[in-house]
């Protein structure tokens, strides 16, 4: 049991590199178009929530937000809520760009998925997510439980 969370480790990295083969040119990094993909899925987010999404430091997400922002990608507007916050959101001029990322990732999965049952599949979905689910109840170890 213990390959089998290094083995789904290793099938999303070999996903995120087949993407990074078919995505090349487009003149996005991964870092980039992971942002964008996320934002179009939950527009308005805020910068500290989107960085605990993508399990990456805010100041690195600030730098990525900064390039995406200067291309004309991205915008920040301020949060009405709290005047140090900023809302996230996909601007007009990304959607082409975004839709084509997406049928590029719709072309990669279909063909990293053929010849796999679509109950199979499914299957895996409901097992992932109760791992997801497990995973999330999951008391956190402090260092002094730890010694």
């Amino acid at each position: 049991m213990e390959t089998l969370p290094f083995e789904i480790s290793e099938t999303a990295h070999s996903l995120r590199k087949a993407f990074d083969r078919r995505a090349v040119g487009f003149g996005v990094t991964r870092a980039q178009w992971k942002v964008l993909f996320r934002l179009t899925r939950q527009p308005g987010l805020r910068q500290i929530e989107l960085a605990d999404m993508l399990d990456i430091e805010p100041i690195t997400l600030s730098r990525i937000v900064d390039r995406l922002e200067e291309s004309g990608l991205v915008e920040r507007v301020a949060d009405p809520s709290d005047r140090r916050a900023w809302r996230l959101h996909v601007t007009a001029r990304a959607q082409p760009l975004v839709e084509k990322l997406r049928a590029v990732a719709d072309e990669m999965i279909a063909d990293a998925f053929a010849g796999i049952d679509p109950k199979d599949i499914e299957i895996t979905r409901q097992v992932l997510a109760r791992v997801r689910e497990n995973a999330s109840r999951l008391v956190p170890m402090n260092r002094a439980s730890n010694q």
